[in-house]
């Protein structure tokens, strides 16, 4: 695996999911999160290893993963990216960083898709973005089950 790290943004979803995803296989990982650690949830457990930007807005925390990351995967269950998840897009667009958006709805072998995207782009920081789990019930499952496929040799299913 080419993956050194996972980096994210802790909100609850597909965010959430990646981070915990690495922590489980003991991939370092870090992001930022809002100011007061914020989440859909609550305030983001102290275990995981997130900086807190100066304010409390969402889209500092979205700009400046993409930003310390070599590329961005999004997930979403849905075909359309809405909401942060549009603006994570504009903003690896913005930055110049490679950009992959997977979709249970539209993307046919997710895994082989994320693996191919990482070493096309020699990825070793890997942003994980997408929706909250309020937003799309079951997104973490799906991140879950790609991040498995892709680079734990196919163990686990999407």
């Amino acid at each position: 695996m080419g993956i050194e790290k996972i980096v994210s943004g802790g909100q609850t979803g597909a965010d959430r999911a990646g981070l915990d995803w690495a922590r489980d296989r003991g991939l370092p990982h870090e992001g930022w999160c809002p100011l007061g650690r914020r989440a859909e949830d609550g305030a983001i457990d102290a275990g995981y290893r997130l900086q807190e930007t100066p304010g409390s807005d969402y889209i500092t925390r979205t700009e400046w993963n993409v930003r310390d990351s070599d590329a961005t995967v999004i997930f979403s269950l849905a075909a359309e990216l809405s909401g942060g998840s549009a603006a994570t897009r504009r903003f690896c667009r913005k930055l110049g960083r490679p950009c992959l958006h997977l979709s249970r709805e539209g993307t046919a072998g997710p895994g082989a898709a994320l693996r191919d995207f990482v070493e096309r782009h020699d990825v070793r920081v890997l942003n994980v973005a997408g929706p909250r789990a309020s937003g799309e019930p079951g997104v973490a499952e799906f991140v879950r089950a790609v991040l498995g496929e892709a680079f734990a040799g196919g163990a686990e299913s999407a």
